[in-house]
């Protein structure tokens, strides 16, 4: 980031000479760190995409998340908002293995996710060291990357510009099982989710079951990153059942910050939908999922005023 700054300072002499400055970074999260809800995405993201709007680069989001996936795979994606895609690409230097967006959030707006924590503490194994170990050992991952991939790439595109959620849904579930499946084929085998993980993919798989039953479509999908807390996406007409149905097996130590106003002064009171068989699994408790995330697709990285500033104007942070 300083050497293309360097290069506009070369080519321009009335900029600034910034780019031999020290900078003093402070980044936090409001989410779980290192825990498999792309906190490490987030991070190096905001970073790039900060140090891009101090240095004033004139770079599109694509070249800048070639710069952020060197920090972590995922970034790339971050650096846009709406749906992202990170091409894959064919040169052996990855210039041209950068994110690209599908759709702006506008494109489908009522496409909302709820965060299941189902834990908050450090993974045993982390992404990286877990990725480069399967790339390693993985006769499965190969299959994957060669024959998989590539068409459900395109397919859940389309599903995205069609506003598809059948076929998104199912694309997000299959790629998620399989892969888990490939985290299962490394030697020696990781294992990301747990006991209360696979129990939200029950509730959700019998819920999907009873809609089509009824005559209709799948209505959410589950998906896992490197860890074992479940994201849920569902059109926001959902969204009030499968929190019932959450809350239902996973009773809640704290009331649900509802942003988006979906339940009364009352709260959220668990129930299932009509149809639907509770033998699927047992209600856990208290404190099994520690909280419950209601949040939709972002509009990518801002730049925020300085009211919201984690640096004073000594450069030191702020207390929080």
């Amino acid at each position: 980031m300083k050497e293309l700054r360097k290069q506009l300072e070369e080519k321009d002499a009335s900029l600034p000479k910034i780019s031999g400055y020290y900078v003093h970074i402070s980044s936090r999260n409001n989410f779980p760190t290192a825990a498999g809800l792309a906190s490490s995405a987030s991070g190096f993201a905001a970073l790039v995409a900060s140090l891009a709007a101090l240095y004033k680069l004139p770079t599109d989001a694509s070249h800048l998340s070639l710069i952020s996936r060197q920090g972590s795979g995922s970034a790339c994606r971050s650096l846009f908002g709406g749906f992202v895609a990170w091409q894959m690409g064919e040169r052996a230097d990855g210039l041209d293995s950068y994110a690209v967006q599908v759709a702006p959030r506008e494109h489908w707006p009522d496409i909302h996710a709820l965060i299941c924590v189902v834990s908050d503490d450090k993974k045993g194994t982390s992404s990286t060291s877990g990725m480069q170990r399967t790339v390693e050992t993985s006769a499965l991952l190969q299959h994957r990357i060669a024959q998989v991939v590539p068409a459900r790439m395109k397919a859940i595109s389309d599903a995205i510009l069609a506003r598809d959620f059948d076929t998104f849904a199912r694309i997000t579930m299959q790629d998620s099982n399989q892969f888990h499946a490939v985290c299962l084929d490394t030697d020696p085998p990781i294992f990301y989710m747990n006991d209360v993980s696979r129990t939200i993919i029950a509730l959700i798989v019998e819920y999907n079951r009873v809609s089509i039953e009824k005559g209709g479509k799948l209505k959410a999908a589950y998906t896992y990153d490197a860890g074992p807390n479940a994201v849920i996406y569902a059109p926001k007409e959902n969204l009030k059942e499968i929190v019932e149905l959450i809350v239902k097996y996973f009773p809640q130590a704290d009331a649900l910050k509802d942003p988006f106003g979906l339940f009364d002064a009352a709260g959220v009171q668990g129930k299932v939908v009509e149809g639907f068989n509770e033998a699927v699994a047992k209600p856990f408790p208290v404190g099994s999922v520690k909280g419950l995330i209601h949040t939709r697709v972002g509009d990518g990285p801002r730049t925020l005023g300085a009211e919201e500033a984690l640096l004073g104007p000594d450069g030191f942070p702020l207390k929080a």
